[in-house]
């Protein structure tokens, strides 16, 4: 049986969409070009992006902090999640002033 371990550990890695790696993030940004990396750290925080999501757990740093951090990387966002909830129009707008 813990010769299995490895093998349903690499099986569940796969299994990881956008989607559900959504779903299990924190932070949720999407930038309006698609990434060019699949992963990036701000500051101590590491985002892993698929298609055009990245995605971030949760951070002991202020939202909109988080949003400058990932505008910094990508360049602007079209949206900003953060525990499900999205930034508001000017929220949005004020990282997006952060842009690179």
């Amino acid at each position: 049986m813990i010769r299995l371990a490895p093998i349903a550990a690499s099986l569940t890695l796969a299994m990881l969409t956008p989607a559900t790696a959504q779903s299990a993030a924190h932070f949720v940004a999407t930038p309006i070009e698609a990434p060019t990396r699949a992963s990036f750290v701000t500051q101590n925080t590491l985002w892993k992006c698929a298609g055009n999501v990245c995605v971030a757990p949760k951070a002991p740093t202020k939202d909109k902090v988080m949003c400058e951090r990932a505008v910094q990387r990508l360049g602007a966002l079209s949206a900003f999640t953060v525990a499900g909830t999205p930034f508001d129009a000017q929220a949005l707008a004020a990282c997006n002033a952060r842009a690179k």
